[in-house]
């Protein structure tokens, strides 16, 4: 038991620096969505950023010499990338016309609690006591959250939009898993993203049409949200994973929405509403409750002091085994 002890205890601080970056791409990628969906529709967004995301992270498979996955990954490649890069993409851009940057981050919040579910079901991940408390507490910051933004049809909309971005995280987290046991975190996410990109084709004419009528703003909104919240975010997110427990890695995804919020307030002029604020708190209070939990070894594992495995976008096979953690509890996103 003094092993998995240490590997849960004991973070290396590159991994906490990575996971820190990672928040607060993708805090900046709903401030980013918000400004450019004034003149960019939600699809063509999502392709733009996709297309751009794709090209940088397989150039970096090229120079890596990493080649293609091999073909019992590409099931779960091409789960993540049309559901997590393809309709989370999609359906985020889209709800965040509907509502503000912080309160949009507060509802794709509740990404965590359906994985877990997910995988408790599916994936036989069980269903830890300390873990649901906590995302039961979460789960009603963000309904408090999407209360806030008013009863009209339009706040209705964004709300059930962003519910169905989280959805498709979580749908994605869950097709992953099983990928990573296959291929590298880089090949994942740089093939995912790919596959994503070829699934929102459909919006290629939007995109043409709605660049050529944007503005220099637009387009470099565009390019930043493809090279950094989607290639750099998704990439030190899974070096992140590969070094830290899921649950305590998940539980940083909460910081997003306040983080959020911050960078809202200055650049675009939005602070929630004090009920949302409220929920983002009890998003915080979340946090605490689950990433507190001890790690639990498997059911009917012969070893006590096997360690926990890498979650959804970890994937590193030689550091810790996968299929021996019972902790994949969220891997957010989310985000972005």
């Amino acid at each position: 038991m003094a092993q998995n002890d240490s590997i849960t205890a004991k973070t290396p601080l590159t991994a906490t620096a990575a996971a820190l970056l990672t928040m607060v791409l993708w805090a900046s990628a709903f401030v980013a969505i918000r400004h450019i969906g004034m003149s960019v529709r939600p699809g063509s967004l999502a392709l733009g950023r996709l297309l751009v995301g794709a090209v940088a992270l397989l150039a970096v498979v090229v120079i890596r010499r990493e080649g293609l996955p091999p073909r019992a990954a590409w099931p779960g490649i091409a789960g993540m990338g049309v559901f997590w890069f393809g309709l989370y993409m999609v359906a985020l851009n889209w709800g965040e016309q509907h509502t503000d940057a912080g309160t949009a981050a507060l509802l794709i919040g509740t990404g965590p609690l359906l994985v877990a579910l997910l995988a408790g079901f599916l994936l036989r991940e069980g269903f830890p006591r300390r873990l649901l408390a906590g995302l039961a507490v979460a789960f009603v910051g963000a309904a408090l959250a999407g209360a806030s933004s008013g009863g009209g049809d339009t706040a209705v909309v964004g709300v059930l939009l962003c519910l169905a971005a989280a959805a498709g995280h979580a749908v994605g987290v869950i097709f992953q898993k099983p990928a990573l046991a296959h291929a590298s975190p880089l090949q994942i996410t740089a093939y995912s993203a790919a596959v994503g990109a070829v699934a929102c084709l459909p919006f290629a004419g939007q995109l043409v049409t709605d660049l050529g009528n944007a503005s220099t703003g637009a387009w470099a909104g565009v390019v930043y949200l493809g090279l950094l919240p989607t290639a750099l975010g998704f990439w030190t997110w899974s070096y992140a994973l590969a070094r830290m427990p899921a649950g305590r890695l998940s539980a940083t995804t909460y910081i997003v929405p306040a983080l959020t919020v911050v960078l809202a307030w200055p650049t675009l002029g939005e602070f929630p509403s004090a009920l949302a604020l409220a929920g983002g708190a009890l998003c915080l209070i979340g946090v605490g409750i689950f990433s507190r939990r001890r790690p639990r070894t498997a059911p009917g594992s012969t070893s006590s002091s096997a360690p926990e495995s890498p979650p959804a976008e970890s994937g590193a096979v030689d550091e810790v085994r996968i299929g021996q953690s019972t902790n994949v509890s969220g891997q957010i996103r989310s985000q972005d």
